[in-house]
């Protein structure tokens, strides 16, 4: 059964850092698409990026230079991270971490991310 959990959320002033990662279990962490999504209260869950089978990522334009996703180097972990620079008060929401693979989505529960001064 594919499992996915995220960690590192926080409260963080406003130009400060995050690191949220993301432990997958349960397949073959190759072959899944992972990305986070975020929602922020009264708000649409959205896109944040994603790390594509094969190395490429893509960001939505609200976070393209500020935050990173990339895959652990040590593939035996079924880590995917994001490095969240530069954050914003507008950055503030729920971040979920989601492993897909063609029709199929597995989410975490979620990590609380709080940008306030």
């Amino acid at each position: 059964q594919v499992q996915v959990v995220e960690s590192g959320g926080g409260l963080v002033q406003p130009g400060g850092s995050l690191r949220l990662s993301c432990t997958a279990s349960g397949m073959i962490f190759s072959m899944y698409t992972m990305a986070w999504f975020r929602q922020a209260p009264g708000k649409q869950r959205e896109l944040v990026a994603k790390s594509i089978p094969g190395g490429r990522a893509v960001y939505d334009d609200s976070v393209r230079g500020r935050f990173t996703i990339c895959r652990d180097r040590d593939i035996r972990k079924n880590i995917v991270i994001q490095q969240m620079n530069s954050l914003k008060p507008k950055d503030t929401a729920v971040y979920y971490c989601i492993a897909r693979i063609r029709e199929y989505d597995f989410w975490g529960k979620g990590t609380q991310v709080t940008v306030s001064s």
